[in-house]
């Protein structure tokens, strides 16, 4: 990315087979190996260079994971960073993680960040930089993606009394995120059917009878849209016949009244609509007897985006999807009826169409995505941080300063022909 800003990538490193393949097909830089073999107390096998641009694995701190932080071993490799930053000194330092690492399981951790990184001559604000690319419009690189990270952002020999992130974590500008189009923002490919991405029998089976739920109320409710708490089939009885155990969490003994309610206040039309579609049968599994519904006055189901979670199927307006994951839970479009594609994925992520995978299976090009950074989140903050810290820069790395700043305000710009040697 940064080849699109003028500068030149002296050093990557994946550990990662297929992932290091793709890169160099994109690239031309062959970045497999592993840095705990290239960094060590006794050498560090990285050139010199301006920018430091690093995302360490994001599992030690993530919500899907146990989030052990540095405890785990995946968490120590901040400390291979480390030893590179003080070797050389680079201008500025960029570093990407989820936005967990900022929270309060982890306020060791980002202090340990923080701390290091300012013994070593950097200015690094206390309060996280935490941003999306759902919050920048097109014009900056924006997405339709729900994607909070937090960036640690480090100028070297920096003066500041200003402790804000570099940039704040609302929509930029007069820039309304609610504005976005799923369909036109990517844009999405126009055929129904994308090889990789079809829906299964059951699964259009479950959406299927949701939707006729969703419509039915429509109609049972005068125009009303269905209630903000999770409807949870397995809960619907009379009131009369609730019984909560001892120790049940004040949240769910508030959603088990609330559905008990709603029961009583459909009962005739549940009870026709669960055998109709042979709710409580094997024919749906408990998680899918679940429904999120998050797509305020959407009349369908169908004109929604769903996820299929462990928690329900989750639905929203078809505006913005949440941040793609490096697991399971592929975004559902429901009027394409199908998943987001690889390429509308990558398309998220503000990779240009250019910017190919290769043959490889969809699952593994949706796994490096998940596992990828936003391209206009990251740019938008590198281009902030060099504005605000100019003076400073300017005395070490001039050219760095021109480039960053004489590069365009949307990288889709800059990124329109491929980079790889």
């Amino acid at each position: 990315m940064l080849a699109g800003m003028g500068g030149e990538c002296v050093y990557a490193v994946e550990i990662d087979k297929r992932a290091a393949g793709v890169y160099q097909q994109n690239w031309g830089i062959n970045p497999l190996g592993d840095i705990t073999v290239d960094v060590t107390d006794a050498e560090v096998k990285v050139p010199p260079h301006d920018v430091l641009v690093a995302g360490f694995p994001c599992q030690p701190f993530s919500k899907s994971g146990a989030q052990r932080g540095m405890e785990e071993t995946r968490g120590t490799l901040y400390w291979s960073i480390l030893r590179i930053i003080k070797e050389h000194h680079p201008s500025m330092v960029v570093l990407e993680n989820v936005r967990n690492l900022a929270g309060p399981r982890h306020l060791h951790e980002w202090s340990v960040i923080v701390e290091t990184l300012r013994e070593e001559g950097y200015w690094v604000p206390s309060a996280p930089t935490v941003f999306s690319p759902h919050l920048l419009p097109k014009n900056l690189g924006g997405r339709p993606q729900s994607r909070e990270r937090v960036f640690v952002v480090a100028i070297l020999n920096g003066h500041s009394d200003d402790d804000r992130p570099i940039v704040p974590n609302a929509p930029i500008g007069s820039w309304l995120p609610e504005k976005w189009s799923l369909a036109s923002a990517l844009p999405m490919q126009r055929n129904k059917i994308v090889p990789g991405t079809e829906l299964l029998d059951t699964e259009v089976h479950w959406i299927d009878a949701w939707n006729d739920f969703v419509e039915s109320m429509w109609e049972l409710r005068d125009g009303r849209r269905l209630p903000g708490f999770p409807l949870w089939g397995d809960s619907w009885m009379s009131l009369d016949d609730l019984t909560i155990p001892d120790g049940t969490p004040a949240w769910k003994q508030d959603f088990l009244r609330k559905n008990a309610a709603f029961y009583d206040e459909h009962k005739s039309f549940i009870d026709a609509w669960a055998t109709k579609w042979d709710f409580y049968t094997d024919k749906f599994p408990p998680s899918r007897r679940k429904l999120e519904w998050q797509a305020q006055d959407t009349p369908r189901l169908w004109d929604t985006i769903m996820h299929f979670r462990p928690s329900g199927i989750r639905a929203k307006r078809a505006t913005y999807v949440p941040a793609l994951v490096a697991i399971t839970q592929t975004t559902i479009v429901g009027p394409r009826r199908r998943r987001i594609s690889p390429r509308e994925a990558a398309r998220l992520q503000g990779l240009p169409d250019w910017f190919e995978f290769g043959d490889q299976a969809s699952a593994v090009t949706y796994r490096q995505l998940g596992n990828g950074v936003s391209t206009g989140a990251v740019w938008y903050v590198i281009q902030q941080a060099i504005i605000q810290h100019q003076a400073t820069l300017k005395k070490r790395s001039p050219r760095l300063v021109r480039a960053i700043l004489g590069a365009p305000s949307n990288p889709d710009e800059a990124l329109k022909v491929p980079h790889a040697k």
